[in-house]
């Protein structure tokens, strides 16, 4: 939970998705939890095998998502601040899943430090049937309680931040992109 941050990450996902309608952020608020979880399975119990497959390293992993992170944080870091956008039509279903896993997914909210970590669990499970089926149920249910967090503190980031006021919020959003600059700093070092 500290690495995916869902509560550092909400007003960047209000920011990134100012030009969205209230019911299209909870959306993509649900869509991201459902990536979220899957991506978290998928690293826990496949994730060595992919690394592996392919002749990968997790620093590798680490170095190539910290440079994603960095840009994406860079970007939205200097975004001019502006009136959100209301979009004229709803958008695509298409479009819409294809923003909720990139950037909002991956590497926003499970990020490469994620990945390497729910990756490193899984390359440690025990090798007994007993252990494996205990390990493998705590890991779902511990990703599942992750994307729950997720979904609550992104489907309620615009009340949470409406408290803020607009200075407030825009502050929270500047510190908060300069902290994940530096996280993507910290994860490429």
């Amino acid at each position: 939970l500290p690495i995916v941050n869902p509560f550092g990450g909400a007003p960047v996902f209000l920011a990134m998705t100012a030009d969205c309608t209230a019911a299209l952020r909870a959306t993509l608020a649900q869509k991201i939890a459902v990536n979220a979880f899957i991506l978290l399975l998928a690293s826990l119990f496949v994730g060595t095998y992919v690394l592996e497959f392919f002749g990968l390293s997790v620093p590798i992993v680490q170095v190539a998502g910290g440079i994603v992170v960095c840009v994406n944080a860079w970007e939205l870091l200097r975004a001019e601040t502006a009136a959100p956008i209301v979009p004229a039509s709803a958008p695509a279903a298409a479009e819409i899943a294809t923003r909720a896993f990139y950037p909002l997914t991956l590497p926003l909210t499970v990020g490469p430090g994620t990945i390497s970590v729910a990756i490193t669990i899984g390359a440690h499970h025990p090798q007994s049937v007993r252990s494996l089926v205990v390990h493998g149920a705590a890991d779902v249910i511990g990703a599942a309680l992750i994307a729950a967090t997720v979904f609550v503190c992104y489907r309620y980031a615009d009340r949470m931040l409406r408290v803020l006021g607009e200075t407030g919020t825009s502050v929270l959003i500047r510190l908060s992109a300069f902290i994940l600059l530096c996280i993507g700093v910290q994860i490429f070092w």
